[in-house]
């Protein structure tokens, strides 16, 4: 996945060597998590083991040597070029992340498609840095002002230009994209990217319920990529499609088979 706010790469190293690399620099800050296999890392002074329980933080301008003794890994690079994203990089105290069970599921979810990468994706990233540093003393524990999360649903409901991406949405509401994102949860109960599908599929039930059959338009009408991605979004906020729907709502008989809404969709 690569946006102009955040790259993620999965990055697989053949290498058996015991002696060090050549120092190297990070240009923009990143956070490295393993999947498979072990190295060395050297980084402010001191040498450490990566493996697939712990990864390790790259400040901007910090320096980093690696040695493969023992062969090869596979690991995923998050680099965030956009400074919005990088405080809490900034602040960690060590370059070492412990990864638990929970931290390790959020990177192998991270690895999944994301169908909003303005939105879905950066707020997984985000997530993922909360729990790699969640230890550290900031302020992820004090989320921020109802009005902040209502300043932001008032922007989604008004199809603001900014409301397409949660950097962009940040700035227009002069906060930071993680503090935004914790404040949203915290006050709205759903993360940015549930809550602006679920507006978007309560539009399309409306149009649906006015008689629009042509799906495809309907999609590119709400904002959705294509009609796939309108589908997708459908199942999974109600279980069904938008053709079930509309048949649901316009057929006098209704559909052939009743819908079922699934009850035990939970909200990320």
């Amino acid at each position: 996945m690569e946006s102009p706010h955040c790259v993620i790469r999965v990055v697989e190293c053949s290498d058996h060597h015991v002696s060090w690399s050549p120092a190297e620099v990070a240009t923009a800050a990143q956070i490295v998590l393993i999947r498979r296999g072990r190295f060395q890392l050297r980084t402010h002074g001191r040498c450490t083991t990566v493996d697939p329980t712990s990864g390790y933080l790259q400040p901007v301008g910090h320096e980093a040597q690696f040695s493969h003794p023992v062969g090869g890994d596979t690991c995923t690079s998050i680099t965030l070029p956009d400074e919005s994203l990088t405080d809490v990089i900034d602040r960690a105290a060590t370059p070492v992340v412990r990864v638990d069970a929970r931290l390790e599921l959020a990177h192998r979810l991270l690895l999944r498609s994301h169908d909003d990468a303005e939105f879905a994706a950066i707020e997984a990233v985000l997530h993922l840095l909360q729990l790699a540093l969640r230890r550290e003393p900031d302020e992820t524990s004090a989320p921020g002002r109802q009005g902040l999360a209502d300043r932001a649903r008032d922007a989604i409901l008004a199809d603001e230009p900014a409301s397409t991406g949660l950097v962009d949405l940040a700035c227009r509401l002069e906060t930071s994209p993680s503090h935004l994102s914790r404040t949203f949860g915290h006050h709205v109960g759903m993360s940015i990217s549930r809550y602006r599908n679920r507006v978007r599929v309560s539009r399309a039930l409306q149009r649906l319920d006015e008689g629009e059959a042509d799906i495809a338009t309907l999609a590119i009408a709400l904002g959705f990529s294509d009609q796939a991605h309108l589908t997708r979004t459908m199942r999974r906020e109600l279980g069904s499609t938008p053709r079930r729907v509309w048949a649901l709502l316009n057929s006098p008989d209704g559909p052939a088979e009743p819908i079922t809404v699934d009850t035990s969709l939970s909200v990320p």
